[in-house]
């Protein structure tokens, strides 16, 4: 078994990489990845291995250099002993430990020394594997269009479904680069006490407010007065030579005498600004832009941090609006990174709801499922709290489990909806993760009962009795990518050029914990965790204590991400 330092927490990425180095030998020097070396062409290292995930493959593999890789880099897909040697006597900071490897068939097949990696990971606690690997420092304003008064306030009633998924989106994304270090604020701030805010706080969301006699004025004549004076504003001159429009829309038409107007379409080009609509044209500056803009120089104003960067979270049908406030803040004088997430249309089966009907809905069909269930023990405070996670559960996993650019569509029927049954988004992953909080209630009891010793520190156990299919599988897939999962979003916004527009993975983590759902539910069927009390047993069984420990504490850091309390008993 391979000694594995405990201050490296193994990843794939370095693991990957480290592969591909022992593969290329030499070749790791040439800049140029796909380069011709006489007739053989030397592929991109990212593609000459995978890491196997089906439950089919991990029988007898965990990583895996296809024929075609091997045979761009060696002749006829040998592989040479020296490399085969590199291969086998892997190591590095963060890399897995391999047990063997040998070419077959559809490649060169690596295996992992899993007992070695079961105890690296489990005996310490798994902490480093539950959060993101590294923490950065940069600041993130997180603005919802949605939210911002036109002129008045929103209101639950009014709130449309696909406006709703912006605003949950946005909750989703303060959380996760919270937890990578960055500095997060949320624009704009709402009244407090107002119909929205309690709305929100009944999804678990906690927008921040102000008294409702507050006011944002002294910022919004300071934005007024930097527009009046700004090199985009158009001059009398100008205006008689352009049409209201500009730029081939027509929303412009029928301007006041005498209103400010901007042409944000200087604004971009001069500042060389990628991804913009070319149709911005000049717009006129109404009363609403100035408080949305004064709303964001707030937002903006605690950060002290060199990189600031204001994500606009919107729907597809308000972006064109949002790309004018974005291009009218940079002609205020505001030189911050902005980027847009666009999120795509939300449609429903059945009849129209507004955001409010449609969280009425859930609820009423959450509380209807739990009655049939569990029967008459669903009343009280407690479980008006599981029915309000559940509910907020069911509605973030419907809104968030689909590529934020892609449609949603809702089932909105009476009779459709949630179920306590079945692999079936939220409700599916807060019981998998009850069944956790349930296991260990029924282990402590029988460790009072005198049935069980306590947990011993994880360097007395012998991990290679984690024999079973399923175990491998959820430390494989689940317990050691969590970490580099959680890195993914901080990293595109840090990444440096591209478009207006960003495209982050945000549907990952809800397609992550339905996933791991249904392969611990799977092993939670098939294996006995608390055996009989019997002395010979109780290594397995704390083995197992272990790995589902670290896994109750993996469920937790991922729901934090969506902000949903664990539900700790059904």
């Amino acid at each position: 078994m391979e000694n594995i330092e405990e201050a490296s927490p193994l990843r794939i990425t370095p693991t990957v990489r480290a592969l591909s180095s022992a593969l290329r030998g030499k070749r790791d020097n040439v800049p140029d990845s796909g380069r011709r070396d006489g007739d053989r062409i030397f592929p991109d290292p990212e593609k000459l291995w995978f890491k196997e995930s089906s439950s089919k493959n991990l029988r007898n593999r965990d990583f895996l250099s296809p024929t075609t890789m091997l045979n761009t880099l060696y002749a006829d897909g040998q592989v040479p002993p020296p490399v085969m040697s590199r291969v086998l006597s892997l190591r590095g900071s963060g890399v897995l430990p391999v047990a063997g490897g040998e070419v077959i068939g559809e490649g060169l097949r690596v295996r992992v020394d899993r007992p070695a990696a079961f105890k690296a990971v489990l005996s310490g606690g798994a902490t480093e594997y539950l959060k993101p690997s590294s923490q950065r420092q940069s600041c993130v304003v997180l603005n919802c269009p949605a939210l911002h008064p036109k002129p008045n306030t929103p209101a639950p009633d009014t709130l449309t479904l696909g406006q709703l998924r912006t605003v949950l989106l946005a909750d989703h994304m303060g959380a996760l680069l919270r937890g990578q270090g960055f500095a997060v604020s949320y624009c704009p701030t709402l009244p407090q006490d107002s119909d929205i805010s309690t709305f929100l706080q009944a999804l678990g969301i906690d927008w921040p407010t102000a008294p409702a006699s507050w006011t944002n004025d002294e910022r919004e004549e300071k934005i007024q007065e930097a527009l009046e004076n700004c090199p985009y504003k158009e001059r009398e001159t100008e205006r008689g030579r352009r049409t209201s429009g500009g730029g081939g829309r027509k929303a412009e038409e029928g301007e006041n005498e005498g209103a400010l107007r901007v042409n944000l379409k200087r604004v971009f080009q001069e500042v060389g600004l990628l991804g913009y609509d070319p149709s911005l044209g000049t717009c006129t500056v109404q009363r609403d832009s100035v408080a949305h803009l004064a709303q964001l120089d707030l937002a903006t104003a605690d950060c002290t941090v060199a990189m600031t960067t204001a994500l606009h979270v919107t729907s597809c049908q308000d972006e064109f609006r949002q790309q004018q406030i974005a291009m009218l803040w940079r002609a205020s004088g505001a030189t911050h990174t902005q980027r847009h997430l666009v999120c795509g249309p939300v449609k429903t089966t059945g009849s129209h709801l507004t955001a409010a009907q449609y969280l009425q809905l859930r609820r009423e069909q959450m509380k209807e499922a739990s009655e049939m269930k569990y029967g008459d023990q669903v009343e009280g405070q407690t479980w008006d709290d599981i029915i309000r996670v559940m509910t907020s559960a069911t509605v973030r996993f419907e809104l968030l489990s689909t590529v934020h650019t892609s449609p949603v569509t809702l089932d909105v029927q009476r009779e459709g909806g949630v179920s306590t049954k079945g692999p079936r988004g939220g409700v599916f992953v807060m019981y998998n993760c009850a069944r956790l909080h349930t296991l260990f209630d029924s282990y402590e009891r029988g460790v009072e009962k005198g049935l069980y010793p306590e947990i011993p520190d994880g360097s007395q156990l012998d991990f290679s009795s984690l024999k079973e299919e399923g175990e491998w599988l959820l430390l494989f897939n689940y317990l050691i990518p969590f970490s580099e999962l959680l890195d993914q979003s901080g990293q595109v916004l840090d990444g440096e050029g591209g478009g207006a527009r960003v495209n982050i993975k945000t549907e990952q983590i809800c397609k992550f914990l339905v996933s791991l759902s249904k392969d611990f539910s799977s092993y939670y069927n098939r294996v006995h965790v608390l055996g009989e009390p019997l002395p010979h047993l109780f290594n397995q069984m704390f083995c197992r204590l272990y790995l589902l420990r670290a896994l109750r504490e993996l469920y937790h850091s991922a729901l934090d991400t969506l902000n949903l309390p664990p539900i700790r008993q059904l």
